[in-house]
């Protein structure tokens, strides 16, 4: 009798502390699931780009002056006037300073940079200097970017969409 008293307390207490971990775990797993969704959710919120009015895929890269350029695009969408420049690029005030770290770089089309903390440069050709990196145009050729940018200023819009 004390044996079977003694396994079934045993039984007990096993499957009590079990239901309680397994409420814990899943009520902490359900948070956290939360979370990522929420975090997910957000970063679907990339910022896009407009060169005038056709849309590009930007990849961008994740340094202190994307983060930067990624909470001013929050707040409200910002429109760059380019300039050609050089016969190979579009240059445009950014209005404001972001952080950066420039090393030489050789660009080519599609190439987006950071110049003098604020100017912000678009490649359709090739160029060495040093500039910080922001990102690179995916989903158009070389010749796709010149279309875009070699035929006189343009405006670009970053937006989060």
């Amino acid at each position: 009798m004390k044996k079977t008293a003694m396994a079934f307390l045993t039984l007990f207490l096993l499957l009590s502390s079990g239901c309680g971990a397994s409420e814990a775990v899943h009520g902490e797993t359900g948070k956290e699931e939360t979370e990522e969704q929420a975090t997910e959710t957000e970063e679907n919120k990339e910022m896009r780009m407009k060169i005038g009015s056709t849309r590009v895929q930007v990849v961008w890269e994740e340094n202190e002056a994307v983060d930067a350029l990624r909470e001013i695009v929050k707040e409200a969408p910002l429109t760059v006037s380019m300039t050609m420049y050089g016969g190979f690029e579009q240059v445009g005030p950014l209005g404001v300073t972001l952080p950066s770290n420039d090393v030489d770089t050789e660009t080519e089309a599609g190439d987006i940079v950071l110049y003098n903390s604020n100017m912000m440069v678009v490649f359709y050709g090739t160029n060495s200097w040093p500039y910080t990196r922001l990102g690179h145009v995916a989903d158009k050729s070389a010749e796709e970017m010149s279309e875009l940018l070699s035929n006189g200023d343009v405006k670009i819009t970053l937006s989060f969409e």
